[in-house]
């Protein structure tokens, strides 16, 4: 079900009213109405892809309260390592396996050695890369001892499940979201106008941006051989826009939903190609998916705590993964690579958390400056994001060729 979707501007009345008309002051109920609600709108695509939902939420919810009664670090390592695997396994077996399968037997074929491996029809679930990484940090939290598992089924069941940013994010730690369930929600007039305020934001930015932008990139990318530089040029730009376009209006639209129901969301955008250089970029693109890798991998590695090859290996990793987590196409993993290559030098000189205020622009020799550097790191966004809308690394280069 889409949030710009008629099935939507029906559910999601239904369930307001319920929420705040029927089960006024009523936790409990409330909870259970979301947890239904959420399996509802989840189950409304396919409703065969949510015993991958339920089974990850068992999964977690058990392993949680395992890790919490046991002090044996072994034990405790191999109860982290059950979730991973399961969460993960479920994750590349329906959104990797084909890749895997395709890259080992063209590999072979490279070297001359025909391989008869046959791929499987697999339907790639909605929303599973955000839900998965959703619980493990719930997971990955409790076995830090960051946090106290939850007894309560329904709470953590509701928590993963939770609708507006099930399938398109922000992806939320459990240490914000899930507290939320455990308390009594009061309407607020205030906080409901200001949800409608950013529906109506990210709908714009859905529907009149990313699906008008939507239209020339489908058009200049299928005829990239056929066109000019300029009109090349363009398309990247108009993706560019298409796909801030697209993320950041699903995630103003799932903060604003959350916001009806009595729920704060974190901030996922915050003017990405206002960015004065990559590493700022970061800090402001997907934040809910950047500062998850950082906290679950990047500071795990020994992040910048270690010496400079070390952080440049570390970095690598976090944006090779990124691209990887994005699609299973080499696409993405090239444009994660470029990405660490325009961080690096940053990286090098030190100068990676130079741009971390907010940004003044007046008119001055400073803000010209600044203006230079904003457009350069545009430029260089809009490079990398060819490769992420190719179909394939070939095609990707001819288009800048």
């Amino acid at each position: 079900m889409l949030f710009n979707s008629l099935e939507f501007l029906l559910f999601l009345p239904t369930v307001f009213v319920l929420y705040w008309f029927v089960f006024k002051n009523q936790l409990r109920a409330q909870n259970i109405l979301l947890l239904v609600a959420s399996y509802v709108f989840y189950g409304w695509w396919d409703w065969r892809f949510l015993s991958l939902i339920i089974a990850s939420t068992f999964l977690d919810y058990f392993v949680a309260l395992a890790l919490q009664k046991n002090d044996s670090s072994l034990k405790r390592k191999y109860l982290l390592g059950l979730s991973l695997l399961g969460n993960l396994g479920m994750l590349g077996f329906f959104k990797y396996y084909n890749f895997f399968v395709e890259s080992w037997v063209e590999a072979w074929a490279n070297l001359g050695i025909t391989m008869e491996v046959s791929t499987l029809k697999i339907i790639l679930p909605v929303g599973i890369s955000f839900y998965t990484f959703q619980t493990l940090s719930y997971t990955i939290d409790v076995y830090r001892k960051e946090m106290q598992p939850t007894k309560n089924f329904i709470d953590f069941a509701a928590f993963v499940t939770f609708f507006p940013q099930l399938v398109a994010g922000p992806i939320e730690r459990a240490s914000h979201l899930l507290p939320q369930f455990y308390k009594k929600r009061l309407f607020s007039y205030d906080l409901a106008v200001s949800g409608i305020h950013l529906i109506l934001w990210g709908l714009f930015k859905k529907v009149v941006i990313a699906d008008s932008c939507a239209i020339y990139v489908n058009e200049i990318f299928g005829n990239y051989d056929k066109l000019d530089s300029l009109t090349l040029l363009l398309g990247s730009v108009y993706f560019a826009f298409q796909i801030y376009g697209d993320f950041s209006g699903y995630s103003d639209m799932a903060i604003g939903f959350a916001r009806l129901f009595g729920f704060n969301l974190m901030l996922n955008f915050n003017y990405p190609y206002f960015s004065r250089d990559i590493a700022e970029f970061w800090r402001r693109w997907h934040i809910s998916l950047s500062t998850w890798f950082r906290d679950y991998i990047y500071i795990p590695l020994g992040g910048s705590q270690v010496g400079l090859w070390f952080q440049v290996r570390n970095t690598f990793i976090i944006f090779l993964v990124s691209g990887f987590w994005h699609g299973a196409n080499w696409t993405f993993l090239v444009w994660g690579f470029l990405n660490a290559l325009y961080f690096l030098p940053l990286l090098l000189r030190g100068k990676n958390r130079k741009h971390i205020g907010a940004l003044q622009l007046g008119w001055n020799f400073i803000s010209v400056k600044t203006f230079f550097s904003i457009l350069s790191t545009f430029l260089l966004t809009c490079l990398a994001w060819i490769f992420f809308r190719s179909a394939s690394v070939t095609e990707a280069f001819a288009y800048i060729e």
